[in-house]
């Protein structure tokens, strides 16, 4: 496995008002699989992620990431694991204005200690259909372009698995689906591991799985999914919660 969350737990605020954003999660994420994590608004969709991805540490239960158990790592380590080993792809693209789109991609080697070769970030753009904006700097490039170049950031050290977080929230759907080509591509030609969380059904249907949360806790999962199922599935959360999944739909099926 790339991640496992063993009965991860996750509280915010002191004793009396503390919110629980996951309860016991048991999860996985397979080597070379494209997850998409969906549920309701305050299910515990981006906590699960920043937990998984060392972002945040939980409350109780254990993360294991690449073999490495991310519970007893200093932040020091846990920024370098990060660094070595994890992608990172947001809605807001979170580029630095003041650099061009291969500085850009280039910035996660530099903070590494690396010296980014020339055709490496060349090769890294190209991947993305950007080599020829790569004196750009994100200003003069569309939202679809700005997404593009922190994919190429997100996967030019060659990372095990990426992290997406609403990664087509800002986008138009035609922009939307060149973008999930490009993680397909990531998975199927690369090998890596993708976990994104989204809202939007159509792009929840590019992954393989698709895992729902409600409440804080695992409400079940389809495989290769549909757009219409994901969205069936949503709906019925949104209306009910947990307790609208039933038994059956609420067990999670083998992890990946």
């Amino acid at each position: 496995m790339m991640v496992h969350l063993e009965a991860v737990t996750k509280r915010y605020g002191s004793r009396g008002a503390a919110v629980t954003a996951l309860d016991a999660v048991t999860l996985s994420f397979g080597r070379g699989s494209f997850t998409a994590v969906m549920g309701p608004s305050g299910s515990g969709k981006s906590t699960l992620l920043h937990c998984a991805a060392g972002l945040d540490r939980p409350t109780s239960g254990s993360v294991t990431l690449d073999g490495v158990d991310l519970g007893g790592m200093s932040e020091r380590a846990l920024a370098r694991l990060r660094r070595e080993r994890i992608g990172f792809v947001f809605q807001s693209f979170n580029l630095l204005p003041e650099l061009s789109a291969a500085e850009n991609v280039a910035l996660p080697l530099r903070l590494s200690g690396k010296r980014p070769r020339r055709a490496e970030v060349t090769q890294a753009l190209e991947r993305v259909g950007l080599a020829g904006r790569r004196r750009a700097r994100p200003g003069e490039l569309s939202g679809g372009q700005q997404q593009r170049v922190a994919i190429a950031r997100a996967l030019i050290g060659a990372p095990g698995i990426v992290f997406a977080d609403e990664p087509t929230g800002a986008l138009d759907s035609v922009t939307a689906a060149e973008v999930l080509g490009l993680f397909g591509t990531a998975v199927r030609g690369g090998g890596r591991t993708v976990v994104m969380v989204t809202h939007d059904p159509l792009a929840a249907a590019c992954a393989d799985r698709v895992v729902f949360l409600a409440d804080g806790r695992i409400a079940g999962e389809l495989r290769q999914p549909s757009a219409g199922a994901v969205a069936e599935r949503v709906t019925r959360l949104a209306a009910g919660g947990l307790a609208a999944t039933g038994p059956a739909a609420a067990q999670a099926g083998p992890a990946w």
